[in-house]
């Protein structure tokens, strides 16, 4: 659109052209302006935004205020420009497989946002099946038995450290639980408590494929009532039961020490018995087959000889007869 003042430049112009180039003129008139409107173009700058916060404002040189509304043209405007400038990091820096990597080992999507510079958003979007198997894995891990009591009913984990810090009036709603996975398949198990520190923690280690729980540290052994105890915050010392005489263990008494008492005759030695034994069988044994022993020599005959033992014996019972 041409305004007032343009129409008289173009007139002017008009006038100076021969008939013949009058329509060429007007035609180039039409498509590139006369220098002269580049004169009434103002610079402006930005001072901030409406209180509605659907304008801008802006300012001339002097002084002078004007508002811009803020339209998806324009917006689509000012952001191509700015993506066209820096590149997108948000993909090249943490891929979704990372982001539930960490996830599932117990950070925070505030934490991994705030690490690798990716929106919050985009964390959040990701994160729900993740938080999903952490929190499962806690419900199992609470669900497990670990105190059978002869006749009494079975207790789970989650009842017996409830039951251990109700006496402190710490209910449910003060506990926080945490859970993260190991490259091997386990899983640790924390939980945060309030205590006279300010805060405890305590930590399990929880095998999903044995269904097995393990205490980590003194806290979690106190909450199982495994461990030692300790004086520091909800940790107290508790009383070992005490009987009439007030020891702590009472040992039976020991049985009276066994004399031995010796007399004259048990020192004696008692004297070798002998055994006889038959050189040759009685008749019916020899029927059966059965022969005579054979005779151990003498020890005169094992240092002499057989010849020297058979004179000895002839000497003995000629000195007999």
């Amino acid at each position: 659109m041409i305004t007032p003042v343009h129409k008289q430049h173009f007139g002017y112009h008009l006038a100076l052209c021969s008939p013949q180039l009058r329509q060429h003129c007007r035609t180039s008139l039409l498509i590139a302006p006369p220098s002269v409107t580049l004169s009434l173009v103002t610079d402006l700058r930005f001072t901030g935004r409406t209180p509605d916060g659907v304008h801008l404002t802006l300012a001339d040189s002097e002084g002078n205020e004007f508002t811009l509304r803020i339209s998806d043209s324009l917006r689509a405007s000012v952001n191509q420009q700015r993506l066209s400038s820096v590149p997108n990091e948000d993909e090249q820096v943490l891929s979704v497989k990372d982001i539930q990597r960490r996830l599932r080992l117990g950070e925070s999507a505030q934490d991994i946002a705030r690490d690798s510079g990716t929106s919050i958003e985009k964390i959040e979007r990701f994160a729900g099946p993740i938080l999903q198997e952490r929190s499962f894995i806690i419900d199992q891990a609470h669900a497990i038995i670990v105190r059978r009591n002869p006749g009494e009913e079975p207790e789970s984990l989650f009842e017996v450290i409830t039951s251990r810090l109700a006496p402190r009036d710490i209910s449910e709603d003060d506990l926080a639980w945490n859970a993260w996975r190991h490259h091997d398949g386990t899983w640790s198990l924390s939980l945060s408590y309030p205590n006279s520190d300010g805060h405890g923690d305590a930590i399990w280690e929880f095998d999903p494929t044995r269904r097995s729980i393990t205490a980590q540290d003194e806290n979690a052994r106190w909450m199982m009532g495994d461990g030692p105890t300790s004086d520091r915050g909800i940790t107290k010392i508790a009383e070992r039961p005490r009987t009439e005489s007030g020891l702590i263990y009472q040992d039976e008494p020991a049985p009276a020490p066994i004399r031995i008492t010796s007399s004259p005759d048990a020192l004696k030695p008692e004297p070798p018995r002998l055994v006889s034994l038959r050189e040759e069988p009685d008749e019916s044994a020899a029927r059966d087959g059965v022969v005579g022993r054979a005779k151990v020599p003498s020890w005169d005959e094992i240092m002499f000889g057989a010849g020297a033992a058979k004179k000895d014996d002839a000497s003995d019972e000629d000195e007999f007869n």
